[in-house]
């Protein structure tokens, strides 16, 4: 295998949808889906551990950690069948103990969820209708002991659970049906009998050996007693604490204004709120805690009243300032709740890929009827990464999505240090070498931006819309633009348009500075690959295949070869004019190369979200090293100035840093130790008022 290895030592990404989608391993390790694999997380030391997924997958459907902790179990889908994987997690890295091959016992394209036994020993799996099955496995011996068919009226969500002290009963509900199961001499046996209108239930938690609470898509919950029903409550949609403030003002405006009643009577009631739904329930040792809005957990009692369990509190999404829309932000889909072992903490996860913390055990707070959630550790992207650059005076990365938001990361803290969400989609970002300003290319303008201790303030913009590609000069004093084919390079200092590149016929996909930078470059959809003389805009260089469409470029230190990755399945090397050497991709695209600045070493990104290193020359056979990591196609990747970290984006929203090592497992070593520049900038406004 290759002499070059990657090490990721941190992502930033929740995958959603997930069922069972975030845990605690313990009160202090948070264990979520994130690209293909899964994320152990330390909250207070700050560590990451990937788990990968396996080869070809495409990410995590379903997860489920055993009572002991002790073992993770993932479902995937590769090449269309299901596949099954139980990790042990106390092993570093992370071992795969077994693999249960279901095709012919699950005949759906996934196991939508999974339960370990309080004893850890057996494993349920479930699809989803209308091709629903349950199947019961002895997963140490790859066994399957049991399978049923679900039969239900209707498909959507399915979740199946073991009786927290049975290792033998299962409980499954999905769209139209509740159903406990007891396994006994190879079968599952149906032990309870539905009555009643069949509802919609979305989730459920047992909150005894005997007890099973329910939430339906009318928001109603159903507490099932030895499989009876034993109570039910329908809880109404909730409005967040600003949004009655809200009202109320409107109210109050309302009855001083001049608008009739009967209009305002008429819109109300165009307006009615949604129905709710219990789109997630967690049990904890005084009750439960459910989600029955969007941005809303509430929190359960057990009484000794006729009302067995009683609302005690309400949870919410805090409205995100740096947000444009900061309601929207607050009213997330909540899919996933759990608690930590001591349950001092509980986690969430959204439909928007966030992680959200509440404290519980800070008494002021649980006196409150209404509290806040905070991040679990910081937002991040929730659509495709567009944009991702690095600077040489300091240790961050830029980025930026189709979520609209720019986010400066410190890839030795492994934190985000700032973030804004602006108005319209940012396509493009680069990172000005002193790391004080970035160039953010967005729908309407480019946007120059300089980041500030806590903020970031927009200083010029230049009337190019739907910005693609920007990129600073590597001594900053420049920059370039790409406006429809022409790319437009740009006086950093005076903002003076000094130049324009004119030639290209398709659409530009990279743009690169050579060191010095006195030769430029640029690749498009029509296969041309282009060098650029800067003084008097005419191409120095060309080397046109109309059969590619090119993605992504790099350079060797010296410029004398450019690296470039499309639609063929290679990797061309291009000097004077010309293809010097081709090299297989082995059936993938490639969507993403860079090179060390050493030029020893060279990283793809695949369309699948792989990761490949390999050593330069580059090799014609299969010698390099391949990581599972994205669940989607890697858009964007850079390699730190001293070749000591590689960053990878994609478009699953998710962020990844790598350590790259030798041969002999060590870090490259750099010629001398980095020194980064701690000044920020502020605005005087911003001291005045302090």
């Amino acid at each position: 295998m290759s002499a070059v290895v990657a090490q990721p030592v941190a992502v930033f990404g929740c995958r959603p949808r997930v069922a069972g989608g975030v845990c605690f391993l313990e009160d202090q390790v948070v264990l979520h889906a994130a690209g293909t694999g899964c994320l152990q997380l330390h909250l207070e030391q700050k560590w990451h551990k990937f788990v990968p997924g396996t080869e070809k997958s495409g990410g995590v459907q379903a997860l489920a950690v055993s009572p002991n902790r002790r073992y993770l179990a993932v479902s995937e889908t590769v090449a269309e069948q299901p596949v099954l994987t139980v990790y042990e997690l106390s092993e570093v890295p992370a071992r795969r103990r077994r693999r249960l091959a279901a095709a012919a016992e699950l005949p759906a394209r996934e196991a939508v969820s999974l339960a370990f036994s309080p004893d850890c020993r057996y494993l349920a799996a479930a699809t989803a209708p209308p091709e629903g099955h349950l199947t019961y496995w002895l997963w140490e011996k790859q066994r399957l002991m049991a399978v049923v068919r679900l039969q239900a009226p209707g498909s959507g969500i399915c979740q199946v659970s073991f009786s927290p002290e049975d290792n033998a009963q299962v409980c499954v509900t999905g769209n139209g049906f509740f159903k406990l199961f007891k396994y006994s001499e190879g079968t599952l046996k149906q032990t309870n009998l539905q009555k009643g209108e069949p509802q919609n239930y979305l989730c459920h938690a047992w909150l005894s050996k005997e007890e099973v609470i329910c939430g339906t898509d009318t928001g109603k919950l159903i507490l099932f007693e030895t499989g009876e029903l034993h109570w039910e409550t329908t809880v109404e949609y909730k409005k967040s604490p600003r949004e009655l403030e809200e009202d109320a003002i409107s109210k109050v405006y309302e009855s001083f204004s001049d608008i009739s009643c009967g209009l305002a009577c008429e819109d109300n009631a165009s307006q009615q709120d949604p129905l709710p739904q219990i789109s997630a329930v967690a049990a904890y040792s005084k009750g439960f805690a459910c989600s029955s809005s969007p941005g809303v957990v509430l929190l359960f009692e057990k009484t000794k009243e006729k009302e067995v369990y009683k609302e005690s509190q309400e949870i919410w999404l805090p409205q995100d300032l740096f947000s444009s829309e900061p309601k929207k932000s607050s009213r997330q889909d909540i899919i996933c709740i759990c608690f930590s072992p001591s349950e001092e903490r509980m986690v969430i996860n959204t439909n928007k890929n966030q992680l959200y913390m509440f404290t519980m055990l800070s008494s002021d707070l649980m006196k409150e009827k209404t509290t806040y959630f905070a991040y679990l550790n910081f937002p991040l992207h929730s659509a495709s990464i567009t944009g991702l650059d690095i600077c040489i005076w300091k240790p961050i990365l830029a980025t930026c999505s189709l979520d609209r938001s720019v986010r400066i990361w410190n890839y030795k803290t492994n934190t985000l240090e700032l973030y804004k969400e602006y108005r319209e989609e940012a396509y493009t970002v680069s990172l000005h070498p002193t790391g004080l300003f970035c160039l953010v290319g967005f729908s309407d303008k480019l946007r120059f931006i300089s980041l500030l201790y806590e903020d970031m303030h927009v200083f010029k913009e230049f009337p190019v819309r739907k910005c693609r590609e920007c990129s600073f000069s590597n001594r900053g004093h420049l920059f370039a633009a790409v406006n429809g084919n022409v790319i437009q390079i740009y006086s950093s200092i005076t903002f003076e348009n000094i130049n324009n590149l004119r030639g290209h016929s398709g659409k530009i996909h990279a743009v690169k500075w050579s060191t010095d930078d006195a030769e430029f470059f640029s690749c498009d959809t029509h296969g041309a690959v282009y060098e650029w003389n800067l003084l008097t805009g005419k191409r120095k260089s060309e080397c046109v295949l109309k059969s590619c469409m090119y993605s992504s470029i790099a350079l060797s230190s010296d410029a004398k070869i450019i690296f470039a990755v499309g639609s063929d399945q290679t990797i061309k090397e291009i000097s004077e004019s010309s293809i010097q050497h081709e090299v297989s991709a082995f059936g993938v695209v490639y969507t993403a190369i860079a090179v060390s600045h050493s030029g020893h070493m060279v990283f793809v990104g695949t369309s699948l979200g792989t990761i490949r290193a390999m050593k330069y020359p580059l090799p014609l056979t299969k010698d390099f090293n391949e990581y599972q990591a994205h669940a989607g196609a890697v858009t964007k990747m850079s390699i730190t100035n001293d070749d000591l970290f590689l960053l990878t984006a994609s478009e699953d929203g998710s962020v990844f840093i790598w350590k790259v090592y030798d041969k002999g497992g060590g870090i490259l070593k750099w010629e001398k130790e980095v020194e980064y520049a701690e000044e920020v900038l502020i605005m005087r406004s911003d001291i005045e008022e302090k």
